[in-house]
């Protein structure tokens, strides 16, 4: 009888314990905005609970960290950064958190930038808005570099928990081979619009652009969060006019006014673009991101070839 009460103890312990367990052994990855969380969400499969701290739709630049994201940072195991002085409130966030496993160095702390090859980069910036010394921080926008980004994650995935190394070897080499898949595509859809120019309100778009070959002619935002003066605007039209502009990108949470008038005086087509995942409701992951912008974009050259 004793040795059956101890079978069905352990079989009972062995129908427990795996659930429990399984929640107990997965890693926690914060990453700072739904752009990496993506990524990450893609190479980390069930291994990992991925969470951003940056909702959906929202400007990464210009969060406001809330008490949540430090008890988030606070259990986690890992946190990945978009870094170039992008996510830089996450500096404050870490060091209140007082984890020691995301610390700089750490194995838990993850730069998405390491091996960019960054645009704009810079002597230090003074004066307001959020200027980028270190170079254009909107690296993800380019395919290219989500095969960089996943590298970074791979190599920290390795180090925090070796047994499913192979795990998320596999799981990129997966996301890779569709990658390069959507690449293809993605290319011959703005092939036809290479050297096309076009004026941006923000400059977001320069991986994109250099991705695809197109022109990025001009800002609305002379400085990054400083409203354009009507001397600039007047600029801008001048240059619309000269080079035949006839395309002007905005993201949703810009204002509409400036766009607008540019539009109407030049006969402009706006086209509202997602810089982030979650931006728009077409663009709920990271693939959904790159292939409604670069839709959105030949959906434009080409209505204004008809034109």
């Amino acid at each position: 009888m004793r040795t059956l009460a101890l079978i069905a103890w352990l079989v009972a312990l062995l129908l427990a314990t795996p659930v429990a367990a399984l929640a107990q052994a997965k890693l926690r990855l914060v990453a700072t905005t739904p752009d990496l969380a993506s990524l990450a969400e893609a190479v980390c499969g069930e291994r990992v609970t991925v969470s951003s701290i940056v909702p959906p739709g929202s400007d990464a630049e210009e969060y406001q960290p809330r008490p949540r994201d430090l008890e988030r940072l606070r259990g986690a195991d890992a946190v990945m950064r978009v870094g170039v002085d992008y996510d830089l409130w996450l500096d404050r966030l870490l060091g209140q958190a007082q984890n020691a496993a995301l610390a700089r160095g750490a194995p838990g702390y993850i730069d998405a930038s390491v091996a960019i090859a960054l645009l704009d980069v810079r002597g230090a910036a003074v004066g307001p808005g959020h200027q980028h010394g270190s170079g254009n921080p909107h690296y993800w926008l380019d395919p290219a570099n989500a095969e960089i980004i996943t590298g970074n994650l791979l190599e920290a995935l390795a180090r925090l928990d070796p047994p499913g190394a192979h795990h998320y070897e596999r799981r990129r080499i997966a996301f890779l081979d569709r990658l390069a898949a959507k690449r293809g595509d993605w290319q011959r859809a703005l092939a036809p619009y290479q050297g096309q120019a076009l004026i941006a309100y923000h400059n977001n778009w320069a991986y994109l652009a250099r991705r695809f070959r197109l022109n990025l002619a001009g800002f609305i935002e002379i400085k990054p969060g400083v409203p354009p003066s009507p001397a600039h605007l007047a600029s801008l039209l001048r240059t619309m006019r000269e080079k035949d502009i006839a395309i002007i990108v905005r993201q949703p949470h810009e204002p509409a006014r400036n766009t607008g008038f540019l539009a109407s005086r030049s006969g402009a087509a706006v086209v509202v673009l997602a810089a982030s995942v979650g931006a728009l409701p077409e663009t709920p992951d990271y693939f959904g991101l790159i292939d409604y912008n670069v839709k959105a974009l030949a959906a434009a050259f080409s209505q204004r070839g008809k034109s």
